[in-house]
């Protein structure tokens, strides 16, 4: 099966982490693919402690993509293929890839591993994928799409994000 989640609020990496959290308490091999994302948070200190685990993320914080210069953009695009493909030859039974859809619809990854991916028939894990605006072909392959929608947020009144809450 695969699960979206999606849209402008917080909480789609918290959605995602919790279903990763459960499957390995039920003695499922998850495996966590972060794209866009370098900065060590709380939630992944905390992972390191539970077993079933594995997580790969980007091997430096780049920076936000639209930022960066060509040489970084293709540095980060080839750090997050080669993530992929080392998750990819994980066993696992759940693979939750945050911020995939992010990384997708800025070309900062290999389109093709992951529709590759999401259309394989057969065996394959449950996957994750969040992240905003998914393409239109992902969202009708999906069996779960579920959009975090942002109502109120402190950021909008200048409040930075706080340790331990939004990271």
């Amino acid at each position: 099966m695969i699960h979206i989640y999606t849209g402008d609020g917080k909480g789609k990496t918290t959605a995602a982490l919790g279903l990763a959290l459960r499957a390995a308490g039920s003695g499922k091999r998850v495996v966590i693919l972060q794209f866009m994302k370098g900065r060590d948070t709380g939630e992944i200190h905390s992972l390191k402690f539970v077993p079933n685990i594995t997580v790969l993320r980007n091997k430096k914080d780049y920076g936000f993509f639209r930022n960066l210069v060509e040489d970084t953009r293709t540095e980060m695009t080839d750090d997050n293929n080669s993530n992929l493909k080392e998750a990819l030859a994980l066993p696992c039974d759940l693979l939750v890839m945050d911020e995939v859809l992010s990384a997708y619809n800025l070309g900062a990854l290999d389109r093709e591993l992951i529709d590759d991916l999401v259309f394989k028939t057969g065996e394959k894990p449950e996957l994750v994928l969040t992240g905003r605006d998914p393409p239109p072909h992902l969202v009708e392959a999906a069996d779960y799409v579920s959009e975090i929608r942002k109502i109120k947020h402190p950021y909008d009144l200048g409040v930075k994000a706080r340790e331990g809450i939004e990271y």
